[in-house]
């Protein structure tokens, strides 16, 4: 059946700013989505209040409405658009929360608007714990023995029936809130009592923990029709009992035998027909027994696209929500062409000829004294995936994404000897896990040890095994004597340049030369959806060590731009935002984009954004042998955070051009000696400073500066270890800390402004004029990060004279820096004077905020600047300046109940919304002045 043409114009439901457990994974699948109903020359109209997204982007949809997720909102927009249909199921949870509501309000009824892609009750049977476990008895679907709670005695009395371990998870939540695995009876009461909070019905459902079992996920679609396709197996490294959003996971299943496959697979397609009649994506997690019967249990289904789906769409080349988008509109699976081959059908299932791996990204050094193992309860604030032609080389790709210093799987020196603390940590899983199992093996703690205390699947232990094998064989040489057939399996099994060189005891550029000697070069491969079967169109490569390049190269100018790697906190989806705007301005100016990621939830590392995509690791080698491979015009470096301008130096060193501001501008802006000197000699005033390598020449530094004191490492993003002090004791204990935990020798401290007002402003520069596209106000006072401030976009009582500095020293600034692009510039205001915090000659994370709120692509002037093609004074800038725009910092602590609230110069707010007023009398604004001071932590 065609698509329906009835259907002119649908709303699309974002899922709001980021939390732990929703993040821009679902701002991929809403910006393909509008993307592919616009292709059908449907008009999309789409409400998002998170900023920061490119979702949110006149480029995606053709009305946004950057509002709350509330029915008042949808009410407004369906009051002035003719809306025929509202698609709820590309914004997770929050999405289909606010659909429901609006449904059980009988608003889309009064508006004539039909709800697609979805069926309201397949939702409502799956969300309802004890409605779905009777749906699958009756389709003959093994599942754990649970049973609902709705009281506290209920709940007490289910555990006295089952035993001992058990599972509490509440109904109606997301990224497993609440969620808990109860070893001891005495922990049961405070959990059952949580869970039964959190849950908004008050409802939690207790099974009995299938822990050590395996898990897998099936990501299915369907068409009205009754056509189903596969479209991916991923199969948990970690065992259940851990949140699939905080497991290691593979694509396509490792350890699963073809019977038990095919079983899971017509278990899935029964499931998914017996929980309604709809067209869309679908997900199913599965438990398997860890023996030689392989029995399998129903975990969940998700009737929508999940947080799986981006990463099923990375893994495979086939983009889940846009195809999804077209089945609500009512095409058929057979109806529609498979997007990367542009020959085949979309009821072509794929095929991987290679392998992914997925792992999670934590951030728990910005929540001190949280409890740091993972459960069922995610954690993970972003991910990456590596892919590779083994699970091997996709290990060690994924491992060299994650940017938590370390160079892959081991081979860095960084390895754990002492064996108590790896058996206690492969007890209790935390985010550094895998490395410890590596340690493990190496230490020679027997196999069976490892898994009964890991319950991870022996021929995953066995390929990590096999790793350090190779590398004991590797140490017995030296970079003269090593044969080519060893350096050869090292490439092959994902290690890098710099862990080979760590095996040699030499440089990372010896190796690089030696291999390169030796004929020994990473080609890059197709991600086609089909193993190579038919010839792929669009250029979504992997590199790889073997002997057939499948990248050829044009002879069209490049430009390569370096993505900001995986989500986390201090640099999250913005980042992306920037990154897309930039591919988009190149491609205007006729340049041929190549764009470098890992980040697998994001737009960024959609396959037909840039000209070109690698998914690779944000890894120097990786990219050095991209670019010596294409031979760009230049990278840019400023549109992907501290990710990307940290290979800026490395850029310099190989004489690779940056495009936009010069590595000496940018070095200049981080080294505190050098901006500071340029500070004095342009009379801008500045707090105190000083740069010290020790404790003790800190506490001597400190009797000239005064306290209180704001301590910092150097090279630093999101204000990860600042901290303010206020006496000797605390200077002294917290400059160890940096020392130790993060081996920084350069050491900031300045005096710190006390009850100084902050603000910033970012400005776009062609190294001669300078044009300031926003000046935002924090509300609350300074010594609380901008990222966790509320600000106000303009500012709401700076006074002309206080402005005035402002705009001069901005300008100062980024002429006298040499800026070409984009430079964000924060100040502390005291007794209406104006200091200079510090200087940032980027894409800041307030860029995208200030371009929805003034209506103004600025991140697409900016790029042509970078690039030569324009001068500031050949935009028409024209700002959309009415009321006033409210930046509001969101935060996921419901994730970590044991960490104070409090706020301070370290980051830790995981998204952002967006509000709009009219003036400052509006109740919401009142309400956060008044609240400005709560939160703040010394």
């Amino acid at each position: 059946m065609p698509k329906n043409n009835s259907i002119k114009s649908v709303l699309i439901i974002g899922s709001g700013p980021i939390v732990i457990g929703q993040a821009c994974e679902f701002d991929y699948s809403g910006s393909q989505a509008a993307r592919s109903l616009r292709e059908e020359g449907i008009e999309v109209t789409l409400i998002n209040s998170n900023p920061a997204t490119i979702m949110t982007d006149k480029v995606v949809a053709d009305n946004v409405y950057l509002q709350p997720l509330e029915p008042e909102s949808i009410i407004e927009i369906l009051k002035n658009h003719q809306i025929d249909a509202v698609l709820p199921t590309m914004g997770g949870q929050t999405a289909l929360n606010l659909a429901i509501k609006c449904d059980e309000m009988g608003i889309w009824e009064d508006y004539g608007v039909a709800i697609i892609g979805v069926d309201i009750a397949a939702i409502e049977i799956t969300e309802n714990r004890e409605a779905f476990r009777n749906l699958m008895e009756q389709i003959g679907v093994p599942m754990a023995p649970q049973a609902t709670a709705k009281s506290f005695l209920e709940g007490k009395e289910i555990a006295q029936d089952f035993g001992f371990p058990l599972c509490i998870r509440p109904s109606y939540t997301l990224g497993g809130s609440g969620a808990s695995i109860v070893y001891d009876p005495k922990e049961f009461d405070g959990l059952l009592e949580r869970g039964l909070q959190l849950s908004p019905i008050h409802e939690v459902m207790i099974d009995k923990a299938l822990l050590g079992w395996k898990e897998y996920e099936l990501e299915l679609l369907r068409d009205a029709n009754d056509n189903v396709v596969i479209i991916c197996s991923i199969e948990n490294f970690d065992p259940m009992g851990i949140h699939t959003g905080d497991s290691i996971t593979v694509a396509p299943a490792m350890t699963l035998s073809d019977t038990t496959f095919q079983r899971m697979r017509d278990m899935a397609i029964m499931m998914m027909r017996s929980i309604g009649n709809f067209a869309g994506g679908c997900n199913v997690q599965f438990a398997v027994s860890p023996d030689e019967n392989e029995d399998i249990i129903a975990i969940e289904i998700n009737p929508r696209v999940s947080r799986s789906s981006a990463l099923a769409s990375k893994a495979t080349g086939y983009p889940i929500a846009k195809i999804a988008s077209k089945l609500a509109i009512g095409y058929h699976l057979d109806e529609l062409s498979n997007q990367i081959t542009k020959t085949t059908s979309a009821l072509f299932e794929p095929t991987l000829d290679y392998v992914i791996v997925k792992i999670p990204r934590w951030n728990f050094n910005k929540f001190p004294g949280t409890d740091r193992r993972i459960g069922l309860q995610m954690k993970s604030v972003g991910e990456v995936m590596g892919i590779g032609r083994s699970f091997q080389e996709a290990l060690q790709k994924a491992c060299q994404s994650l940017e938590i210093n370390r160079n892959g799987l081991g081979a860095d020196g960084k390895e754990l000897t002492n064996q108590d603390a790896i058996l206690h940590s492969l007890e209790n899983p935390s985010w550094n896990r895998l490395f410890h199992v590596y340690d493990a093996i190496k230490l020679g703690i027997p196999f069976k040890t490892i898994f009964e205390k890991t319950k991870i699947d022996t021929w995953f232990l066995k390929q990590i095994e096999d790793l350090i094998k190779l590398e004991r064989r590797i140490e017995k040489y030296h970079l003269g004597n090593i044969p080519k057939e060893l350096m050869f399996e090292a490439k092959q099994k994902g290690y890098a340049d710099r862990q080979v060189a760590h095996l040699l005891r030499c440089l990372e550029s010896e190796v690089h030369n030696k291999r390169s000697e030796m004929g020994i070069k990473r080609v890059f491969k197709l991600v086609d959806t089909c193993a190579a079967e038919f010839d792929a169109k669009t250029p979504y490569y992997y590199s790889t060590f073997e002997f057939e390049n499948e990248s050829s190269v044009s002879d069209r100018k490049k430009v390569v731009v370096l993505g900001s790697g995986p989500n986390r906190i201090g640099q999250g989806i913005e980042f992306d935002y920037s990154c897309v705007h930039g591919v988009l301005a190149a491609k205007e100016c006729g340049y041929e984009t190549i764009m470098i990621n890992c980040n697998p939830e994001t737009v960024s590392t959609d396959f037909d954004t840039a000209d070109k995509l690698y998914f690779e690791p944000v890894f120097w080698e990786h990219i050095y042998d991209i670019i010596q491979h294409e031979k760009p015009e230049g990278v840019i470096v400023q549109l992907g955070g501290q990710t990307a301008l940290k290979l800026a130096e490395k850029l310099e060193r190989y004489g690779i051009k940056i495009l936009g501001t010069s590595f000496d501008a940018l070095d200049l802006a981080e080294d505190r000696g050098r901006f500071s000197k340029l500070l004095e000699k342009n009379n801008i005033p500045f707090p105190k400073y000083g740069v010290v390598e020790s404790a003790e020449q800190a506490i001597e530094l400190s009797k000239d500066l005064g306290f209180p004191l704001l301590v910092r490492p150097s090279y630093v993003l999101g204000g990860q270890k600042m901290k303010i002090v206020i006496n000797k004791e605390e200077l002294e204990h917290h400059v160890v800390d940096i020392i130790n935990e993060m081996g920084s020798n350069q050491i900031l401290l300045d005096h710190f402004l006390g009850g100084a007002i902050e603000a910033e402003a970012d400005a776009i520069c062609d190294g001669k004029d300078v044009y300031i596209i926003g000046v935002m106000q924090h509300i609350e006072p300074a010594g609380i990060h901008s990222g966790d401030s509320y600000a106000v976009l303009p500012p709401y009582n700076l006074g002309d004279f206080v402005m005035q500095q402002i705009e001069d020293i901005t300008k100062k600034i980024a002429v006298e820096l040499k800026t070409v692009g984009l430079i964000n510039i924060q100040f502390a205001i005291k007794d209406d004077k104006v200091y200079v915090i510090e200087a940032n000659p980027r894409a800041s994370r307030t860029v995208p905020f200030i371009a929805k709120a003034y209506d103004e692509p600025y991140v697409n002037y900016a790029t042509k600047v970078m690039l030569g093609e324009k001068k500031v004074k050949d935009f028409n800038f024209n700002p959309k300046k009415e009321g006033y725009a409210i930046k509001i910092p969101v935060f996921s602590y419901e994730k970590f109940p044991d960490v104070k609230k409090e706020l301070g110069p370290e980051m830790k707010s995981t998204g952002e919304a967006i509000r709009f007023i009219k003036n400052l009398k509006d109740p919401f604004f009142t309400k956060i002045y008044s609240e400005r001071n709560m939160h703040l932590s010394k």
